[in-house]
């Protein structure tokens, strides 16, 4: 479907995005898949295969029926704005190594969608999420599992992958984690005491041994513990719990953030813990309003400060 050349230049491409980008695995799969889509429907397009010569010729009008293709096929606007953004990356990086003119491929506007707002659980809820999760296992070690993984999900504010990815070398959990989080950008996140007990229960409980770059989170077979089975068990919570279907592993890192926040915390420390890139990303998994945020940020602003000081 693509010819030789237009193959090598797509895994150079990806192997800089890995290296020299700091590209997660997974999201190196994600422009892969998005990459070789879109050169497949050039190629049936156009009839022939999509070689240096063809990309270099791309125009606005097969941007425009590649997009139609994209959505006549169910693709949602936030899909395809995420495959948009990764071939002009792509675009971008080839024009200028080919030396051939990418306007028509870079002018390309995005779909527009509207994006999602995070839906933190209460606190109450949060609390009753982890008291429900323990009473779903029929053997206790895994009740002891699932609660040590949520009580690091909403502790601790990591993602579902950062918690199934701790190996016995983490073990006992330091009053400080360091975490190695998307595209391998390193934090360091306190442990609260009841993440590191609820940790320490499971691994007393836990039958299987703790090889040091084994997981320490158990399938019941003993093999890797995979996200499936926590949400598996936090959907049959929050049914019990009468919550909604956003009450997700990830809602409890968003959780973390909006109550860490309420009770005080700066936003800056927040995204630090984290590991935001941006404050605005921050900002977003934040559920508070706007005049909260204005309340953070005068307390916090030197002016205010000093205007206090006076």
């Amino acid at each position: 479907m693509i010819s030789p050349a237009m193959s090598a230049a797509l895994d150079s491409w990806l192997a800089h995005q890995r290296a020299l980008k700091g590209a997660a695995e997974n999201t190196i799969t994600a422009y892969q898949t998005d990459l070789l889509g879109f050169l497949t429907f050039m190629t049936q397009y156009h009839g022939e295969a999509q070689g240096l010569g063809p990309i270099s010729r791309i125009t606005v009008s097969d941007m425009r029926a590649w997009m139609a293709s994209e959505r006549a096929r169910g693709v949602a606007a936030r899909s395809l704005a995420r495959s948009l953004s990764a071939v002009k990356s792509f675009y971008r990086w080839l024009a200028d190594r080919e030396g051939f003119e990418p306007t028509a491929v870079l002018s390309t506007r995005s779909p527009k969608f509207q994006k999602k707002l995070p839906r933190p659980l209460a606190v109450d809820a949060a609390r009753a999420m982890i008291d429900t999760v323990e009473v779903q296992a029929r053997e206790p070690w895994i009740a002891a599992r699932d609660v040590a993984v949520v009580t690091l999900l909403y502790g601790c504010g990591l993602r579902i992958s950062e918690a199934l990815g701790l190996t016995a070398r983490d073990v006992p959990l330091p009053a400080t984690l360091r975490i190695i989080g998307k595209g391998g950008k390193e934090r360091l996140v306190p442990v609260i005491p009841a993440a590191r007990a609820a940790v320490n229960a499971y691994l007393d409980a836990c039958p299987h041994p703790m090889e040091p770059d084994a997981p320490i989170f158990r399938g019941a077979r003993g093999g890797p513990l995979y996200p499936k089975a926590i949400q598996s068990v936090m959907a049959q919570s929050r049914m019990q719990l009468g919550l909604p279907a956003t009450a997700t592993p990830h809602a409890l890192r968003h959780s973390f953030a909006t109550h860490l926040l309420n009770a005080g915390g700066d936003l800056r420390s927040i995204q630090e813990l984290l590991g935001h890139a941006s404050l605005s990303t921050t900002q977003a998994y934040t559920a508070v309003d706007t005049a909260r945020l204005m309340e953070v940020y005068d307390a916090a602003h030197p002016r205010s400060q000093n205007e206090a000081d006076n």
